[in-house]
């Protein structure tokens, strides 16, 4: 069995694409899944499975589809790979106002050009760094109004791409932990 956190991308977030979490963990539990628990209400489950990472995560997007009409993305990491990016960071100052840094995690590594896409919609004081299948972000003047930030939401990717908080990578990578 391995410990994952599957991200969905998108959920209870405004009034769309809303899923009750207790709902959720009900349904994965329902399914076969072991060990289900969520953190906050964004759409991060965590939970014990069989399947490899991947095949879980597309899991949940069937049952979610099934369950809610929903077609919602996912991007999944095992605890190991999380411990991999908490230890990756290379922007270590950022993480004093973790609210304001994120890790955006794709499904698979990004295309070349993401640098330049995202330095164009930097602000000055704002840094990021791609490694891998991550891109870390340090917001100074916060989300909201970031242009950055709106882009690392995932749209302009061409894979599954979802953002997370400091505080909530370094949660999930706890709540893996076997």
């Amino acid at each position: 069995m391995t410990r994952c956190a599957i991200l969905l991308r998108g959920i209870n977030i405004g009034p769309n694409n809303r899923i009750p979490m207790a709902e959720l963990r009900s349904l994965l539990s329902q399914d076969g899944f072991g060990e289900v628990a969520t953190y906050l209400q964004s759409g991060n489950v965590l939970l014990s499975s069989s399947l490899s990472p991947e095949a879980a995560a597309r899991r949940c997007e069937h049952l979610i589809a099934e369950g809610y009409g929903l077609e919602i993305r996912s991007v999944v990491r095992t605890h190991l790979e999380l411990e991999a990016v908490v230890r990756a960071n290379p922007l270590p100052e950022a993480a004093a106002d973790p609210k304001r840094y994120q890790v955006t995690f794709l499904e698979s590594a990004a295309a070349p050009d993401i640098a330049a896409r995202l330095a164009a919609a930097a602000t000055p004081e704002e840094r990021f760094a791609v490694i891998g299948r991550e891109i870390y972000a340090w917001h100074p003047e916060g989300i909201a109004r970031s242009r950055l930030a709106t882009l690392l939401a995932g749209r302009g990717f061409k894979v599954a791409a979802t953002a997370r908080n400091w505080i909530t990578v370094t949660a999930l990578l706890s709540m893996t932990a076997a």
